[in-house]
């Protein structure tokens, strides 16, 4: 009796462990698509990896919605862009039942299309996601930088 409870019990271990794996694996390719779109500059089909009451924030600063921010602000911005590029990526993702929390630090390196000028920071961002029956979406994101060393 002591062997089976003990074999039942080293099967829900890994199969709890392979389920969280896969899904952090799943988070973690929504914050790289996101990642992506940037570096395209492209933000088509960026609301989609987001929750529709989503809170995004950027430099202590409420930037609304994902579909506001990318309206206002984030959108028009990639437009002055040139190039939008991300190195020194890492990512972080801890799950906890249907959420997640991430941490991603990382260099960004803009080059502006109107004179080819050089913007190098260093950045870091925290978002909170959620499991639902349409896959892991974002819930709030926070991203703050300052210039890289």
């Amino acid at each position: 009796m002591k062997k089976l409870f003990m074999m039942c019990l080293l099967l829900a271990t890994v199969t709890t462990t392979f389920a969280q794996n896969s899904d952090k694996e799943a988070v973690k390719t929504v914050l790289n698509n996101y990642k992506k779109a940037i570096e395209k500059l492209d933000t088509t089909g960026v609301v989609n990896l987001f929750v529709k009451d989503s809170k995004v924030f950027e430099q202590a600063k409420d930037e609304g919605t994902i579909g506001h921010y990318l309206e206002h602000h984030l959108g028009p911005e990639l437009k002055e862009f040139k190039s939008f590029t991300f190195s020194d990526y890492k990512v972080d993702v801890t799950v906890a039942g249907e959420y997640a929390f991430s941490t991603e630090t990382y260099i960004y390196t803009i080059i502006l299309a109107k004179d080819g000028k050089e913007i190098k920071s260093q950045g870091v961002a925290t978002s909170v996601l959620r499991k639902s029956k349409e896959g892991w979406k974002i819930v709030q994101t926070h991203s703050s930088f300052r210039k890289a060393k």
